[in-house]
This record gives structure tokens, C-alpha cells and sequence, in this order.
């Protein structure tokens, strides 16, 4: 899926996340009048990078945990590598243990990349730089006292001021390193509990690489003779990811490329984002990577940022960090932004819950 933003007022341009704006300009904007059409959003706001930045600000910084009532469908559908979550007081469960946990939480708006309108509704994806001290308890245990810093994801659709669906990918792994845990230990433990709650096991059809016997198809033709920048992320995922074409990554992206990844590990240049991406291959060596949705922000001169949502399945067959194979199935959801300048990739934030994906591999096989 693919959505193209309608332009709001060129006299009263969208708040540009890439001129690194804070909070106090947001505050300051507020009650100022709406710089794009949003019927149905609270007054205050002025435009959809305003509401996410600032709704999150409240409920999470502020406290403000009962307006999840007034910014989250009833029935909201949120999705995880570890799950579903469905409803609005599941939401507001969620949140208080997690505020519990790390009471001094700051969720620091890095970025968000943004389409739609007040018809059809906003897509957004929010980049967030978290950070917190564990002072009280969490799903994983009693309060260690350590200072964590993470990055997340988050991509909401919202309609008239409430989201309505969420797809989150959050650095799990660096959270649970942070926290003083064996990964692996923990990830076993848990696994093994929520197989005796009951949790049933996912059934898994054909990976959808392939189409039975032959070779993965190509990306469609492009629509336009224009740079689209949609298109040229959505080829250059599949070429390198499906295609296995690493060598198309000299193509994509500039050979100074830096990358965020799981685990709060700094990527520098072409070779170690190849090595990166060998490292799940090798792992899972029938890797199948499907976008769901992508999006993008014209910075002008040739400068673009996209955010792709993605849904990873592959198989654990081979060896690597993920331990001796195990031949289990496994399925995340992950969500890159990417920065582009003059037809190349410069900058890239790739997150998915890789602490989940752990706990798919620890999976009693009775389960």
C-alpha cells in the first residue's frame, strides 16, 4: 500500500520534523489555526506531525493517560512481533505498567514521516528516541535501577483526532541488554510461560517470495518518468531482501551509508550493511520480506525521507547469534525510515523486536 499526502496550504507549511523543531515549538503553535485541513481533530492542534508529536507528549510525559480515551478508537488495533492488542483500555493497561516500570519516561520525537487526509484519514510513522530509569517493575522482573535508551517505531492511522490502528517495532533486544538480562535465558523463560498459559502456536503457510517453483517476480514498472521514491525503496527492498542481489545495495545507497539497527548497533558504509544483512540470511536462509505500507516527505532538492512498514518470515536453519538452528518458523513486523539525496540512500533507521523474534525460536514445540 502506498499513499500520497494531499499538500496543505502553501503559506502554512506542515511542521518539518527534518528542520529538528522540539517541544516547546509545538507548544507555542498550539491554538494557532490549522495548517491543513484535519475536520475532527481537537482545536489545539495544527497539524498531523502536531498531534503525534504532542498527544504522545501528553499521555506519556505529562501523564495524561486518560486521554488515550479521546486519542484511541474503542476498538483500536495494535500490532506487535509479539502480538495483537485490541481495544482502548488494553492500551491504557499496557501504558500504566509501563510507566510503573520506568516512571521518568521521555519519549523524544525524532521524526515523522506522514500521508493522507481528513477524508480517507493520516498514516503516520513516528520515530521515537526513548529513555527511562527502571525503578519499578516490569514484565521482565523486579527494578534494576539501570537507565535505558531505545529507539521505536510507531505507525498509526488516524481518523478525527483518534487512532484507529497502530503498528508498533520497538528495540526490545536493547531494552533487555540495558536492563542486565541473558537474552537468551529470558527470552526462554518467557517463552516457555506464555506456552503454558496457553498461547497457541501459529500456523504458517508458503513464504510469499516465491510463487511456488519459480524465482521471485519483479517490482511492476514505475508510473511515472519522474524520481518516485516510493518505488525505488520498494524495488530496493525487494531486489536485495527477496532477490538476494547484495550487490544491488552499491546501486540503492551512497558507500558512506549509516544505518541504525537492533541492539543500538551503528552500521558505517556499504560493507557492513551487506554484512548485516548476511547475518539474517545466513540465520534464516529462506528470508521473505512483504511491505505493507510506505510513505514519504519531500524536503525539497532532491531530499526525500520514506518510511516502510514490512512484515519479515523466514526460517531458523542456519547458524548465528540466534543460536543453533532450530527450524522454527518465525514471523516480525518492522518499520525503516530512509533518507535520500539525489537518488541514493544516505541514512536509515531499521527497527524490529528482535527480543521477540528470540521467543518465537524458544517456542515449546508443543505449543
Amino acid at each position: 500500500m502506498s499513499e500520497k499526502k494531499d499538500a496543505p496550504p502553501a503559506s502554512k507549511p506542515v511542521f518539518n520534523m527534518g528542520d529538528r523543531p522540539d517541544i516547546g515549538d509545538f507548544k507555542r503553535a498550539a491554538n494557532t489555526g490549522r495548517r491543513q485541513p484535519m475536520q475532527g481533530f481537537d482545536d489545539d492542534y495544527v497539524d498531523i506531525v502536531d498531534y503525534i508529536i504532542r498527544c504522545t507528549h501528553k499521555i506519556w510525559e505529562e501523564k495524561g493517560i486518560g486521554l488515550i480515551y479521546s486519542h484511541y478508537a474503542h476498538n483500536v488495533f495494535i500490532e506487535t512481533s509479539d502480538g495483537i492488542t485490541y481495544g482502548r483500555d488494553a492500551v491504557i493497561a499496557g501504558s500504566m505498567r509501563v510507566m510503573n516500570a520506568f516512571p521518568d519516561v521521555r519519549l523524544l520525537g525524532d521524526d515523522v514521516i506522514w500521508a493522507g487526509n481528513e477524508q480517507d484519514g493520516f498514516h503516520s510513522s513516528h520515530r521515537i528516541y526513548w529513555t527511562g530509569t527502571n525503578t519499578g517493575y516490569s514484565i521482565y522482573g523486579p527494578p534494576t535501577g539501570k537507565k535505558i535508551n531505545r529507539y521505536g517505531i510507531a505507525h498509526c492511522l488516524v481518523k478525527e483526532n483518534r487512532i484507529v490502528e497502530e503498528w508498533i517495532a520497538r528495540d526490545e533486544l536493547a531494552l533487555v541488554l540495558q536492563l542486565g538480562y541473558n537474552p537468551h535465558e529470558l527470552a526462554q523463560r518467557m517463552a516457555e510461560a506464555e506456552a503454558a498459559s496457553g498461547a497457541v502456536q501459529p500456523v504458517y503457510g508458503e513464504l510469499e517470495r516465491t510463487q511456488g517453483q519459480d524465482m521471485p517476480p519483479p517490482v511492476g514498472p514505475p508510473t511515472s518518468k519522474e524520481f518516485d521514491p516510493e518505488y525505488f525503496v520498494r524495488r530496493a527492498f525487494h531486489e536485495i531482501w527477496n532477490w538476494r542481489l547484495l550487490n544491488k545495495i552499491d546501486e540503492y545507497f551512497i558507500r558512506e551509508h549509516w544505518a541504525q539497527v537492533t541492539a543500538h548497533r551503528t552500521l558505517h558504509g556499504v560493507g557492513d550493511y551487506k554484512a548485516y544483512i548476511l547475518s539474517l540470511l545466513g540465520a534464516f536462509s529462506d528470508i521473505a520480506l512483504k511491505i505493507d505500507h510506505i510513505c514519504s516527505v519531500d524536503d525539497g532538492d532532491g531530499r526525500w525521507r520514506v518510511a516502510t512498514r514490512w512484515t519479515l518470515q523466514g526460517t531458523h536453519d542456519g547458524p548465528g547469534w540466534y543460536g543453533k538452528p532450530t527450524g522454527k518458523r518465525i514471523r516480525v513486523l518492522g518499520i525503516t525510515h530512509q533518507h535520500i539525496e539525489n537518488q541514493k540512500i544516505v541514512r536509515e533507521w531499521m527497527c524490529f523486536d528482535e527480543f521477540a523474534l528470540l521467543k518465537q525460536l524458544y517456542r515449546p514445540d508443543n505449543s
